[in-house]
């Protein structure tokens, strides 16, 4: 397949060509993907290099893969969603106890510094917030709503009911709304 068509392959296809060994359609497929699972991976963790190890095993296991993937019963996409909250969910269960200030932010070098200041209280008030959820809440939270996945993928990487991720997301979200209830002037948010 020339590389300027590898934009207009499905995830599927690239994964097929790659198994069939097309390590252009590997790197097509690794750049398509990569940015997507590893903020998935980072909004879960709250730790980019935890986040990057994560998503790097996700990506392994996905090329080890490639040879028996059966194509149509599974999104590339969803598995790897559910491969990478799986690697996730494991790795916060070893750190429990880890202190959210010790987690380092990515820092956006666009910003102005009492803008790059805002946006990180914002950000580490989100997390902070997010961190008080239940796991599955909070997992389902950060796909809907970060990530933008629609209920039926949800449904499909948690392995759950749509109405169960309607549940999931609408409680998470009050709880996330009553978290942050008091800290609007404090983050910059006002009623206007």
């Amino acid at each position: 397949m020339p590389r300027d068509t590898f934009q207009d392959a499905s995830d599927d296809a690239l994964l097929v060509l790659y198994a069939n060994g097309d390590p252009l359609a590997a790197r097509a497929l690794t750049l398509r993907l990569t940015p997507k699972v590893f903020g998935h991976a980072f909004r879960l963790l709250g730790d980019r290099a935890e986040a990057e190890d994560v998503v790097q095993d996700a990506l392994v296991r996905l090329w080890k893969l490639a040879p028996d993937w059966r194509q149509g019963e599974a999104k590339v996409t969803t598995w790897l969603y559910r491969v990478v909250a799986n690697l996730c969910t494991d790795r916060l269960r070893k750190t429990r106890g880890v202190a959210l200030d010790s987690v380092p932010e990515p820092e956006d070098d666009t910003a102005s510094a009492a803008d790059a200041m805002q946006q990180r209280s914002r950000v580490d008030a989100l997390q902070e917030a997010l961190n008080t959820l239940p796991d599955r809440q909070k997992q389902a939270v950060i796909l809907r709503h970060i990530e933008g996945l629609n209920n039926p993928e949800i449904a499909e990487i948690m392995e759950i009911g749509v109405e169960a991720v309607e549940s999931l997301t609408a409680r998470g979200k009050r709880a996330l709304a009553k978290a942050l209830a008091g800290r609007k002037d404090e983050l910059g948010y006002s009623d206007d």
